[in-house]
């Protein structure tokens, strides 16, 4: 929310997700190499999961919401790679609360 208007846009979430590198970072994804459309399909899908209302933007209790999901997610062992975000040092979930 880097306006601190209470709302996370598209443009804060995409920006953020991009300085981040969570592409490269946790999924192996060379993001120099991909499409500007794919970039943004990519994005644009993530954010419509936490814009649960469609408004366009993403409030504290839709963060929440998926948050939660994800967590949830994480707990039930869906895997190693979300655990794996979570606890290694410069991970994206890490970097992201440190912000």
């Amino acid at each position: 929310d880097t306006n601190r208007d209470g709302l996370l846009s598209y443009a804060e979430m995409a920006n953020e997700l991009m300085s981040l590198r969570v592409l490269d970072k946790h999924f192996g994804v060379d993001e120099a190499a991909m499409g500007a459309d794919e970039l943004v399909e990519l994005y644009h899908g993530l954010f419509l999961r936490f814009d649960r209302d469609g408004s366009g933007a993403v409030d504290l209790e839709e963060f929440r919401a998926e948050m939660k999901e994800v967590l949830l997610a994480v707990a039930n062992g869906l895997g190693f790679l979300p655990v794996q975000m979570v606890v290694e040092e410069g991970s994206f979930l890490k970097v992201a609360v440190d912000r």
